[in-house]
């Protein structure tokens, strides 16, 4: 088979270059293992963890009404239903993808590729192998819950976020290792749904890569749904007993174990660039095992470029959707590259968690002179109707010449507000351009003017 391109992985890089190169009258065959397309983010992550976020916090609502006058009974949970829901998502997203990718010519193959060397990818399907050349190749073979050996005890009470997010039972104890987003947001849902819940972190703050003050928030929650938060801890042996796991643990220097229903590792990600042929060609990959490219998204072997969380730094789907509309782009001989681009991040923890641009913390680390405006969420009026003060917004300014370098979020619908502070970024917006910008009241998105209203107020 001959194709002007093959996209390796149909996950929100993938098939988003595929989609846009076949708009530009490419021919375009994608190559997906699994029998749903989406890749890891739409079928077993970003999608199905945010459904049961959203779920577990209809309960949470329930349970804390009281002040309003409210009173709920207790809820009565059907698991399977719960998951049958969660699927159904997941089903419906995956098919509307398989439905674009008609509509708009490209070829799907499932099956698992190989590269033979820099022009033939060899894919292996139930019916036997095809191959492929092609013009140019796209990877997007995303990434997998990084597991180390020495708690792959083969035990299914020893989870990764695949197995957590299905849902199977509700442990009566829970220990999660690590205290980044994934531990958190799957901790969350855990501990609304019954679980007493340990987190165990080995550096001394959870979700570090934030400013902490706007975690702080986060934290004040957690400590009271979850039984413990521990840091500067860490997990040194974990055993299988009887039906519990036993977990021995170091922390701060005092020595444990202990005895869980279930664990979930959440300790990162590894890239998915193993056993696919890159040895036959000129792509190289570090030592963590991501592809190095450069910021036109090509790698060491001419016209096999690379994108999402194969090439590292943020492992984020919206991050992987831009560098492959950037290879397309490159690949079509425009003049495109991955530079100075804005790239939100969001942590769906309760309260919500968001920012872009320059952060506070990495401020003082690149000893780079900021200003910032901090807004308290306590004196906005829908905060309060919304039961909900313990937010803030904030703002990372240049002293000098008044432009926004970052903007900050923590607090319920966080991840909706970040997209007015990506805009004002990419357009070199100055705090002014938001104090002037009407913001319509009530609303959370006042908190935005009030920070930099609160620039002018001497």
């Amino acid at each position: 088979m001959q194709t002007d391109l093959v996209v390796l992985g149909a996950g929100p890089g993938g098939y988003a270059a595929a989609f846009y190169a076949a708009e530009k009258g490419r021919k375009v065959v994608l190559v997906e293992m699994e029998e749903r397309l989406g890749g890891v983010c739409l079928t077993k992550g970003c999608i199905p963890s945010k459904a049961l976020l959203h779920a577990t916090n209809l309960i949470s609502e329930a349970q804390e009404s009281g002040f309003r006058g409210i009173h709920f009974s207790a809820p009565r949970l059907d698991l399977a239903k719960m998951r049958e829901w969660k699927e159904s998502i997941v089903d419906k997203i995956s098919k509307g993808v398989a439905g674009l990718a008609e509509r708009r010519g490209v070829e799907v193959i499932r099956g698992r590729g190989y590269f033979e060397d820099g022009k033939t990818l060899r894919v292996e399907t139930s019916e036997g192998q095809q191959f492929i050349t092609y013009g140019n190749a796209i990877i997007a073979t995303g990434s997998r819950s990084a597991m180390p050996a020495a708690f792959d005890l083969g035990n299914p009470r020893v989870m990764t976020s695949t197995e957590a997010l299905d849902i199977e039972d509700i442990p009566e104890t829970l220990l999660i290792v690590g205290g980044g987003y994934i531990g958190l947001e799957l901790g969350t849902v855990y501990a609304v749904l019954g679980s007493k819940v340990v987190v165990v972190e080995a550096l001394e703050n959870i979700l570090a890569t934030a400013d902490q003050d706007l975690v702080r928030p986060v934290i004040q929650r957690a400590e009271k749904l979850f039984e413990e938060i521990r840091t500067g801890a860490r997990v040194e042996k974990m055993a299988t007993a009887g039906r519990q796991i036993r977990v021995a643990m170091d922390v701060k220097g005092e020595k444990r174990e202990e005895l869980y229903d279930k664990v979930l590792v959440a300790i990162g990600r590894t890239p998915n660039t193993r056993d696919l042929g890159l040895a036959n060609t000129k792509v190289k990959v570090d030592e963590k095992g991501f592809i190095q490219v450069n910021d036109r998204q090509q790698t060491g072997e001419p016209g096999i470029y690379a994108i999402g969380d194969v090439v590292g730094g943020a492992l984020l789907a919206h991050k992987a959707s831009k560098e492959a509309r950037i290879a397309v782009e490159v690949i079509l001989g425009e003049a495109s590259a991955f530079d100075d681009i804005i790239i939100p991040a969001v942590v769906f923890t309760d309260p919500e968690i968001a920012w872009c641009g320059l952060t506070e913390t990495e401020a003082r680390a690149r000893k780079i002179k900021v200003k910032t405006s901090k807004m308290p969420w306590r004196g906005n009026g829908r905060t309060l109707t919304l039961g909900r003060d313990d937010g803030m917004t904030k703002l990372i300014i240049d002293p000098e010449t008044d432009r926004l370098l970052g903007v900050a979020v923590a607090g319920p619908g966080a991840g909706e507000l970040i997209a007015e502070g990506v805009v004002a970024l990419e357009m070199a917006a100055v705090s002014e351009d938001l104090r002037k910008s009407i913001h319509p009241h009530p609303t959370l998105s006042e908190t935005l003017y009030e920070a930099a209203e609160m620039l002018f107020k001497g």
